[in-house]
């Protein structure tokens, strides 16, 4: 693997776990589009734990709010939280330990991806017309609201249905404006990505961690900073068209090139 194949992975990343336009599906259709090997699954967790470092130091204040309560004070606003987000993350681990296999095969045959992109972007921009904006405050989401995302993270595990983008899809439908919604899925990206590090990284070899390795962590690390900071910006006046109307393109290029190849 090239630098730049490495840098423009990376890149991809970091936009695709934070947009709601699917990482994965862009992990395994930019190698087949490019008529290249797709580079492995250790890669790829690799990439996702560049954007748990970023996403924990960006949203550092909110983790040392929730781990401190947490642990000292459970019953408190704050400190269930935490616990909230423990036992949301619970669906999509499940999910993730018993269709894993599906995850690194059926589950990556771009038609697949194709159909999901198009499906869930239409989802997406039905649960943004009609959510009802309810302002409220983070610390006080009730638990039910909190599962319920969490549940639908586990159909995240498709490439193409984008885990930020069904979460805030479903924070969405609950009622949560789009900038609550976005900070309970990068809340929740941290745990479910930290989980599925921990499983990987057993399987990994030292021949593993190369140069090209090093250059695409860095890339997502730094890019999903930028990434999280604009999107925050973007959602308190911006709709999420802009993402449905470009997995809709993708998802229709995608079919096309299939057919025709």
């Amino acid at each position: 693997m090239t630098f730049t194949d490495a840098i423009l992975l990376g890149l991809l990343q970091a936009l695709g776990e934070f947009l709601p336009i699917s990482s994965s599906a862009h992990l395994v259709l930019l190698p087949y589009l490019r008529g290249q090997e797709y580079q492995g699954l250790s890669f790829d967790v690799l990439l996702h734990l560049a954007t748990l470092l970023a996403v924990l130091l960006y949203f550092w204040r909110d983790w040392w709010t929730l781990l401190k309560q947490g642990l000292t004070a459970p019953r408190s606003r704050y400190g269930r939280m935490l616990w909230y987000l423990a036992a949301a993350t619970l669906p999509a681990a499940i999910a993730g330990f018993l269709f894993n296999d599906w995850a690194e095969g059926v589950f990556r045959h771009p038609a697949l991806i194709a159909v999901n992109l198009i499906l869930f972007a239409v989802v997406l921009w039905w649960a943004d017309k009609k959510h009802a904006e309810t302002e409220t405050d983070f610390f006080d989401v009730p638990f039910k609201t909190i599962l319920l995302i969490g549940c639908a993270q586990a159909l995240a595990l498709m490439p193409g249905v984008s885990r930020s983008g069904i979460t805030i899809t479903a924070a969405l439908f609950m009622g949560l404006s789009r900038g609550v919604s976005a900070r309970i899925s990068f809340l929740l990206s941290a745990p479910i990505i930290a989980g599925a590090a921990i499983l990987e990284i057993g399987h990994l070899q030292t021949t593993d961690f190369t140069a090209s390795v090093t250059v695409g962590f860095v890339s997502a690390f730094v890019g999903a900073l930028l990434v999280i900071g604009c999107l925050m910006r973007y959602i308190k006046t911006h709709s999420f068209d802009v993402f449905v109307y470009y997995r809709w393109l993708l998802g229709a290029f995608i079919l096309a090139f299939y057919v025709w190849k």
